[in-house]
């Protein structure tokens, strides 16, 4: 005869300790505008995927990618502790 027993550890898989803590949280929001910049330019990208881009479309994309260049630069030039540029 087996006795079946639940394994605890998937059953109480999402402890207190396992949270996020606040530094973590932090550079999620410090982060936001990247992650945001990225997905207009794959929503950009998304609509193009089964047809040739016209005119607009190629617009739309290059001002995503730049969105998500100065983004990125601005994300890095407000690290504090940095001096800026890409390593």
């Amino acid at each position: 005869m087996n006795i079946i027993v639940t394994v605890q550890d998937a059953v109480t898989a999402f402890e207190p300790w396992m949270e996020p803590t606040d530094a973590e949280l932090n550079a999620i929001d410090a982060e936001m505008p990247i992650i945001r910049a990225e997905m207009e330019l794959l929503d950009a990208q998304i609509i193009v995927i089964d047809r040739t881009p016209c005119e607009l479309d190629e617009r739309r994309i290059r001002r995503a990618r730049r969105r998500v260049l100065a983004a990125h630069r601005d994300h890095i030039n407000g690290l504090p502790g940095q001096t800026g540029g890409i390593a």
